[in-house]
């Protein structure tokens, strides 16, 4: 259903991305509650969203990467 990918859109920041598709037969609502929930739990924000011509719903996350940066 998903696949998370990292990719660096300009130096120095890199984004990790998530692409998932829901089916046509899922209500709008029920989207909208199932991508709510990933934003709070995982800290993911809205991307883009693509409706096919089928209705499927194609939609991609995206979160920061925080790297560690070693001081000593």
């Amino acid at each position: 259903m998903s696949r998370v990918l990292r990719q660096p859109l300009r130096p120095g920041v890199e984004w990790e991305l998530d692409n998932v598709t829901f089916d046509r037969e899922f209500p709008r609502g029920v989207v909208a509650k199932l991508l709510a929930e990933r934003a709070e739990q995982g800290g993911w924000e809205l991307d883009r969203v693509r409706i096919g011509a089928d209705g499927v719903r194609r939609v991609v996350l995206r979160r920061r990467v925080i790297k560690a940066v070693r001081t000593a």
